[in-house]
């Protein structure tokens, strides 16, 4: 597809129901009801609690959440099953802050709140359930960073590439 053309696949944005987005994460962990509870308090996003579908045993086969137009989804892990943290980008008012936020319910900071490009700020975190999370800041006015190729700090990567090997 060329940049810039509509897909003739896709679900127009208009047309999604519920004014949801075409694509939406799903993950699944253990605990995914503590991951409800860690998501709503962190970002304070609020739970379709009408979609929350536990099973006899009390696991939960669907929960989610609305972040903006997003819908991010959840399911415990059943016996047998994989887990399946994502990698999830997240626009922020302030990153130092959901960093700080996070810190306090478990998370671990993969990055600090560093100048990105695009008159962007860039800050990850990895939470209890091994999800990384991509916490995206406007920070207008501010000048890009030099690439490390040309001498700039290889911070940005360097964390991200740190904490993936954690995880083994």
């Amino acid at each position: 597809m060329i940049l810039g053309m509509t897909s003739d696949i896709l679900l127009s944005p208009e047309a999604v129901p519920y004014g949801g987005a075409v694509l939406n994460p799903f993950v699944i962990v253990d605990d995914a009801a503590r991951f409800v509870d860690f998501v709503a308090e962190v970002f304070g996003a609020a739970e379709t609690v009408e979609a929350r579908t536990p099973t006899p045993d009390g696991k939960l086969i669907h929960a989610q959440l609305r972040l903006g137009t997003v819908d991010l989804m959840v399911a415990d892990r059943l016996d047998g099953w994989p887990a399946r943290p994502g990698l999830l980008q997240l626009w922020v008012t302030d990153a130092a802050a959901v960093l700080e936020r996070a810190g306090a319910e478990g998370a671990t900071t993969v990055t600090e709140p560093t100048p990105f490009y695009g008159e962007t700020t860039l800050a990850r975190m990895l939470d209890p359930w091994q999800n990384i999370w991509w916490l995206y800041q406007p920070a207008p006015g501010q000048a890009d960073p030099a690439p490390s190729w040309e001498g700039g700090s290889d911070t940005v990567f360097a964390t991200l590439d740190k904490a993936l090997k954690s995880l083994g």
